[in-house]
C-alpha cells in the first residue's frame, strides 16, 4: 500500500468509527462546519477518502479533532507512531543523570571538538558492535 492508500482507509475508518458514512458528502459537510478558512468541495473530500490526496496539516489536524484521533495517527499511522514512541522511552530509561551530564558538556563544546567526540564514539560503537551472522 501506499500513503495515500493508508491515510484513506485510517481517515475512513475513522470516520465509521465515529458513527459517520465514510462517504464526500458528510466529509465536506463535517468538515466545513469546523473548518474555519475556504470550504473544502466535494471534490477534494473524495480525493482524501479515495487514495488521491492528503490534507494539508491545518486541514489534517480539524480532521483528527473531529475524529477523535491524534493528528499524526491519522497521518501516519500507528506503527509509526509506536516506534516513535519505543524510541522516546529508550531515551528515557536508558539515559541518567551521567549520561546527560555528558550530553550537556558535549553540546556546549565547539563544533570541531565535537566532531572529534563523535567520530570517537562511532569508532569505539563500531568496534565493540556484535558481529553479523
Amino acid at each position: 500500500m501506499n500513503e495515500k492508500m493508508e491515510f484513506s482507509q485510517r481517515l475512513r475508518e475513522a470516520m465509521v468509527h465515529m458513527g459517520h458514512t465514510a462517504s464526500p458528502s458528510v466529509l465536506e459537510h463535517e468538515f466545513n462546519l469546523r473548518w474555519h478558512g475556504r470550504s473544502i468541495s466535494n471534490q477534494a473530500a473524495w480525493g482524501w477518502l479515495n487514495s488521491r490526496s492528503i490534507p494539508t496539516q491545518d486541514k489534517l489536524q480539524v480532521l483528527a479533532e473531529w475524529l477523535k484521533v491524534q493528528p499524526e495517527v491519522l497521518r501516519f499511522g500507528e506503527a509509526v507512531r509506536n516506534k516513535v514512541e519505543a524510541h522516546r522511552q529508550r531515551w528515557e530509561e536508558g539515559v541518567g543523570f551521567q549520561e546527560r551530564e555528558v550530553f550537556d558538556a558535549f553540546l556546549r563544546l565547539p563544533a570541531p571538538q565535537r566532531k572529534i567526540v563523535r567520530e570517537v564514539i562511532l569508532a569505539f560503537a563500531k568496534a565493540h558492535a556484535a558481529p553479523e551472522s
